[in-house]
């Protein structure tokens, strides 16, 4: 049963739909089976037990299968304190433990979620990585203000879901590859310096001895500026929910 829940993902080793390399480094690397996650917590209203972990080379953090009470399987992600055996829910009737998905108006101020929704009905895309979890400041009006892992702090809809809780694997960010090997096994090739290449292999060769860039200004291996170019897109519409930018004091108004 737990086979059909996961399938082989093929690699493109960094190449386009015209097999031209258009991400460096990539390529080779262990078979990986996906295993989709219900971001959604579509199954609302029905209660489901957690069957087992497991690893999945995809993602940082362990997930967790969940059996509900009409025999179907699903993947969510574990969060911290999650246990074998354990009952989760989803919906608004749902209890405020961790593990279970409800909408923000419904999560007491303060309380620490993950997997949250941008827009009501998309299911969740931020704070999905290891040890990630954001934390609910306040509620005014039809939005809740939210301080996310990178210390932004945003509106949201409180009719967007959350799932209650902080998501496990803490310990990710210590982890170190050992050596070249890891890296491989990850699909991840070897990076070589733009300026100890040939001219005709990356902007920044060339040269007698060990020169530097030798021309103005540092350039991508597409000829295009790199240093000092602003490559910021024009302002996202999603951008007034903003109230506090990450890694800064200044609060927007």
């Amino acid at each position: 049963m737990t086979k059909k829940l996961r399938f082989m993902i093929g690699r493109r080793g960094g190449r386009d739909s015209q097999g031209h390399v258009s991400v460096r480094h990539r390529g080779g690397g262990s078979k990986r089976y996906l295993r989709p996650i219900d971001f959604n917590r579509s199954k609302r209203g029905i209660s489901g037990v957690i069957e087992a972990f497991e690893y999945d080379p995809n993602r940082n953090v362990r997930v967790g299968l969940v059996v509900y009470a009409d025999g179907e399987r699903r993947y969510v992600l574990a969060a911290e304190g999650l246990k074998v055996g354990d009952k989760i829910d989803a919906g608004e009737n749902a209890e405020i433990k961790i593990g279970n998905a409800l909408p923000l108006k419904l999560i007491p101020v303060g309380s620490a979620i993950h997997n949250l929704e941008l827009s009501p009905g998309k299911g969740g895309q931020i704070v999905r990585g290891a040890g990630g979890m954001a934390t609910i400041l306040s509620k005014e009006g039809e939005f809740a203000q939210v301080k996310l892992p990178s210390g932004e702090i945003r509106l949201f809809s409180l009719a967007c879901y959350a799932t209650v809780g902080q998501v496990g694997n803490i310990d990710e960010k210590l982890k170190k590859l050992r050596k070249a090997g890891d890296s491989r096994r990850r699909g991840i090739r070897p990076t070589v310096r733009g300026v100890a290449q040939d001219p005709r292999s990356h902007p920044h060769g060339g040269g007698e001895g060990r020169s530097g860039i030798g021309m103005p200004g540092p350039k991508t291996p597409w000829g295009k500026p790199a240093l000092g170019k602003k490559t910021r897109k024009r302002v996202k519409y999603s951008d007034k929910f903003i109230l506090k930018r990450k890694n800064s004091n200044l609060v927007l108004k």
